[in-house]
């Protein structure tokens, strides 16, 4: 993918990000001002939909926007060959996904 690409790919991922970071943290304050326990929290995000369509585009949109500023770092900041880290950061990437969807598919409640 070009370098062009890559710039653009990570800022449209920060526009869907920066909405969905207030969305979740609002939610976090309110559960945890609210006394709610994680049995409580769980209860709600697998009777909704939405909730695990949210986190997903959110773990798609992270998998995405985080290799690619890692990557960058990387090439400014070591010696390693750009073969090597692009390589890494696919790996990065496909762990992301990975471990996010596992959580989403967890906190949905499809695995009870």
């Amino acid at each position: 993918m070009t370098e062009a690409r890559l710039f653009a790919l990570q800022r449209i991922t920060a526009m869907i990000l920066g909405p969905l970071v207030v969305v979740h943290l609002a939610v976090i304050l309110y559960a945890v001002r609210g006394g709610l326990t994680a049995q409580e929290i769980l209860a709600r995000t697998s009777a909704n939909a939405l909730w695990p369509l949210f986190y997903l585009v959110f773990v798609v949109s992270v998998a995405i926007h985080a290799p690619i500023g890692l990557r960058n770092i990387l090439r400014e900041w070591t010696a390693l060959p750009t073969r090597a880290i692009d390589a890494s950061m696919v790996v990065f990437a496909l762990l992301l996904g990975l471990l996010g969807a596992r959580a989403v598919y967890a906190v949905a409640g499809w695995g009870a």
